[in-house]
């Protein structure tokens, strides 16, 4: 699980592995308000390159805030999200799913694993790698390793999650600073730039253009169940946004992950509105 990693400024950066195709997590990546670049990841997945600006400038630990925003797309859509981030000190990961606790590993920055073994094995399960041959795999990067940093330690795992499809685009190494990365993937043919519309782009100002955006995410927008599934998010968003405000530690993924589920809600109630079926 994530460490209080100090915040390191430019040293620090993040990558955050969806498993969901980019049209798919360009309607939700937005509710986060983090600038960011998507693009492709392999099959079946895709990764988001977020600008920084909470580690960067609001002197937030990487790792925390990197967890939040997994959690919340997490909860927030029907697929996985694998949050990459590293700083000068260390090196880790975390797998959010659903409503499960997120489950990760962290590397101090000479390789040294700070992580518990049976992590892996979990993290294995949840992402459908082999419970065999690649547990042998993801068990050697929690061994000691000399020769391995913890930056080696991420791209091993990545090489393990080629397995179920993962395949980074070249350009995007773990452990390079955010925004040599943004620079790195933002020329790539198939990036697109994410970011906040504004709550009423985002509620349908633009009709068709609105409805397409929300509909990847919110397939059931305009249906006869789109007002019981917006309260019912808002109702699963307020305690949880309590919950992490009322916590003195680690709060940002629960802060994070019930304004996002109270956005969504608000959107589709909203949007139920302006938009009424015939």
């Amino acid at each position: 699980m994530p460490t209080e990693a100090a915040p390191t400024g430019s040293a620090s950066g993040a990558l955050l592995l969806c498993r969901a195709a980019p049209v798919a997590v360009a309607a939700v990546a937005p509710l986060l308000r983090e600038p960011m670049q998507l693009t492709r990841a392999g099959d079946g997945w895709s990764v988001l390159v977020p600008e920084g600006g909470p580690w960067r400038d609001g002197g937030e630990p990487v790792d925390r805030v990197v967890t939040g925003w997994a959690g919340a797309l997490a909860v927030g859509a029907p697929w996985p999200v694998l949050a990459l981030w590293w700083d000068a000190d260390h090196a880790g990961f975390t797998l959010a799913s659903g409503f499960r606790r997120p489950v990760g590993f962290v590397w101090l920055s000479s390789g040294v694993p700070v992580g518990e073994d049976e992590a892996m094995r979990t993290f294995a399960a949840r992402v459908g790698l082999d419970p065999v041959l690649d547990v042998q795999a993801l068990d050697r990067l929690t061994a000691p390793d000399t020769t391995a940093d913890a930056r080696a330690r991420l791209r091993g795992l990545l090489a393990v999650l080629a397995r179920v499809g993962v395949s980074m685009p070249p350009e995007l190494v773990p452990g390079l600073p955010a925004d040599r990365l943004r620079e790195a993937v933002a020329v790539l043919p198939d990036s697109r730039h994410v970011e906040w519309p504004g709550l009423r782009e985002a509620m349908g100002e633009q009709g068709a253009v609105a409805h397409s955006r929300l509909g990847a995410w919110m397939p059931w927008t305009g249906g006869p169940g789109a007002h019981v599934l917006a309260v019912a998010q808002i109702a699963a968003g307020v305690p949880l946004l309590v919950r992490g405000l009322r916590r003195s530690g680690g709060r940002w993924g629960w802060v994070t992950a019930g304004a996002l589920l109270l956005a969504h809600g608000a959107v589709g109630l909203a949007y139920g509105v302006t938009h009424p079926r015939d």
